[in-house]
């Protein structure tokens, strides 16, 4: 990936080293139990934070942080200055302004508005704050243990963290959070795989802008992007994790519906062919 093309951003927040940020606020025990518990049975926890987010934000004393200056601090910055770009350029098309999130880099946990946010969750997005969480130690895992190398896979993590926070600029999220709070078991988390299969979408809404405005593809770019996708595919995880996959437990969409909504994004550039809310086959 020729990522050095493209622009950094100045939202990045470096919190690594700074004792984890945990100055103003504490998570409650029940969120904690239920991220355990999220954890044992192999589903992708940083959903409960996502969608405790949708709460009304709370206010939280930021931890110290500072410019990045290591390379994959700026690679980080690079990446999230492009999906800046590309949303700014596409909101704009349609008469909308685009506000860019922050990005914190942190390492083993730190606060956020959403509750405690820790390593083992992975990346995420807090709604409440409007910023992106990165352990940069997930990008060795995402190696080593889901087999999903390269410069371009990481940066399909940014930017389908970033297409969350083009989903809750435009109200998705907290529709769909209203729609889960009604609904039960099965139905919640069908709607939430929809939701993460839309930020897929938006992840190769990015990746098309990326290439034709800026050339920052290489040869086997896309194949790190989609080998990615399909390492983190509920199916694929819950196999790994317990032998079996429960698609009625999906949260996040199996490895194939991961890969066809990515190349939706990739192929059209468009998110209005992102819809996987009308989508009667996922």
């Amino acid at each position: 990936m020729r990522w050095e093309r493209s622009r950094a951003s100045d939202n990045v927040e470096d919190r690594r080293g700074g004792g984890g940020g945990l100055g103003g606020k504490s998570i409650g025990l029940g969120t904690v139990a239920i991220v355990v518990v999220a954890m044992l049975l192999g589903v992708d926890p940083s959903t409960v934070l996502n969608l405790a987010g949708n709460m009304a934000p709370q206010e939280t004393r930021p931890a110290a942080g500072g410019p990045v200056q290591d390379e994959a601090g700026r690679f980080v910055a690079h990446v999230l200055g492009d999906t800046e770009d590309t949303w700014r350029d596409l909101f704009a098309r349609s008469g909308k302004q685009y506000e860019d999130p922050r990005l914190v880099l942190f390492s083993g946990r730190t606060e956020t508005a959403c509750g405690l946010g820790q390593a083992a969750m992975g990346p995420f997005y807090c709604p409440g704050d409007r910023q992106v969480y990165i352990d940069l130690a997930f990008y060795e895992d995402l190696k080593q243990r889901f087999h999903a190398p390269g410069d371009f896979a990481q940066a399909y993590v940014i930017a389908h963290e970033v297409g969350h926070h083009v989903q809750n600029l435009l109200g998705i999220s907290g529709k769909v959070q209203g729609l889960r709070q009604r609904a039960g078991e099965k139905e919640a988390n069908a709607l939430s795989v929809r939701l993460e299969l839309q930020a897929d979408c938006f992840a190769g809404v990015w990746a098309h802008h990326a290439q034709a405005s800026r050339q920052l593809l290489e040869s086997g770019d896309l194949e790190e992007a989609l080998n990615a996708a399909t390492a983190i595919g509920d199916d694929r995880l819950q196999e790994q994790g317990r032998g079996y996959a429960v698609p009625d437990s999906f949260t996040h969409g199996s490895s194939a519906q991961r890969v066809r909504w990515f190349r939706q994004g990739m192929e059209s550039g468009d998110p209005a062919g992102c819809d996987t809310f009308s989508a009667r086959k996922l």
